[in-house]
């Protein structure tokens, strides 16, 4: 079993000593999970994507409500279960990325921290983490979070849960530092409230929230109003294989003509007023495909600038905004 050498791990996690592992289920005070491909499943039953209810809905912990709540949307559950099964490969970009997003922190510092990767998708963060700390808990409450084990199959350092980021029944600072990556700003709550949520579980988070376009020309957010109407629209969209063609279709009549203008008026330093052209000059196709289709089938997308990030200071003691791409990551100590 997967689970048997990291008892005290989960013991800790959970804070309570009355756990019990079973080869497919483990047991958690007075209720019993399942772990399906050493995933520990700690969604409420009615939450379960299709694939775990099919398997596993005598699993019925603390509801059998079908109904679910406002503050739960199983479309963008759904959406991000499709599209990280479709485009599960790690690939080079995402070290550059991850980079990218960690700029803010000292990763030397995290060496002997547990670490706990909120909305993991596939895992292509902790990929590039697992080395570097001492236990990675990555969480998702899509199917993602089995890609996410294929990937990091080669870790043991790593535990698995499907969870709601906003129902974790861990115990309060069950993790010395969380990140938290392109995720609140999907929620049908407000994402800030989300983030003030989280110190409760870390004294130390990185996050990164789309941004408003603070930082940018008018036009820009001209361009984003007509966007937005498009993607109000796409997302309705739920067959998989009609996704995948118009991801086709607006990647080439869209995302590729934009790059190749930026690069031509990049000669002449004019690259940044060309939209889209920073973020995915150097990206590969399969990458840019992921992310046209992360932003035009996910109905719900909230933006934030950086004043309204910094009001954080309510909640946090240190705010800490990055001023490099992507906009805006940031990191927030208790």
């Amino acid at each position: 079993m997967y689970y048997s050498n990291k008892l005290d791990s989960l013991k800790d996690i959970f804070g309570t000593e009355n756990i019990n592992i079973e080869p497919n289920s483990i047991e958690i005070g007075e209720y019993i999970f399942p772990i399906i491909n050493d995933v520990i499943i700690l969604l409420d039953s009615d939450k379960y994507p299709m694939s775990v209810k099919s398997k596993f809905d005598m699993y019925s912990n603390k509801t059998n409500n079908k109904n679910l709540s406002e503050d739960f949307a199983d479309d963008i559950q759904h959406t991000f279960g499709e599209e990280w099964k479709q485009y599960k490969e790690i690939l080079k970009e995402h070290e550059i990325e991850f980079n990218n997003y960690f700029d803010i922190v000292n990763i030397n510092e995290l060496k002997n921290n547990r670490v706990c990767d909120l909305g993991c998708g596939i895992g292509r963060w902790a990929y590039y983490l697992k080395d570097r700390v001492r236990e990675i808990i990555l969480v998702d409450f899509s199917e993602a979070i089995f890609e996410a084990r294929e990937n990091l199959k080669e870790a043991p350092n790593v535990l698995y849960f499907m969870a709601d980021l906003k129902k974790l029944p861990f115990r309060r600072n069950f993790a010395d530092f969380i990140y938290c990556v392109g995720v609140l700003h999907h929620l049908p709550t407000p994402a800030l409230d989300e983030v003030r949520q989280l110190a409760k579980y870390s004294p130390k988070l990185l996050v990164y929230l789309y941004y408003a376009l603070d930082n940018r020309s008018r036009y820009f957010k001209f361009i984003l109003f007509f966007v937005s109407i498009i993607r109000s629209l796409l997302s309705r969209v739920q067959n998989h294989f009609v996704r995948l063609l118009l991801t086709e279709f607006l990647m080439w009549t869209t995302y590729i003509p934009l790059i190749i203008l930026g690069k031509i008026v990049s000669l002449f330093g004019l690259g940044r007023f060309v939209p889209l052209f920073e973020g995915y000059s150097k990206n590969s196709l399969k990458r840019i495909r992921q992310d046209v289709y992360d932003r035009f089938f996910t109905r719900i997308e909230q933006r934030f600038t950086r004043d309204e990030i910094y009001k954080l200071h309510d909640t946090f003691s240190e705010i800490k905004i990055s001023n490099k791409i992507p906009y805006w990551h940031f990191r927030c100590d208790v």
